[in-house]
């Protein structure tokens, strides 16, 4: 569960995350694996913008447009 709430604050609006959420990832994964999972979900979702932006996402894919926060 934490790996998901980690991943929801990374997608989700900026600002750092608070001690409790700290703790609980740390309960869960040492250091490097937190560093490993916010490395990963940012790596996908910043390639995830790009294929949708150069119009390469597959045809058959459902995307759903979520403007970025702080965008108009």
């Amino acid at each position: 569960m934490a790996a998901l709430n980690l991943t929801d604050d990374l997608i989700g609006l900026p600002g750092q995350l608070t001690e409790d959420q700290f703790q609980s990832l740390r309960a869960n994964y040492t250091d490097e694996e937190i560093a490993e999972l916010a490395l990963g979900v940012g790596l996908f979702l910043g390639m995830s913008k790009v294929l949708i932006t150069l119009g390469l996402e597959p045809e058959e894919m459902e995307t759903t447009i979520i403007p970025t926060p702080g965008s108009s």
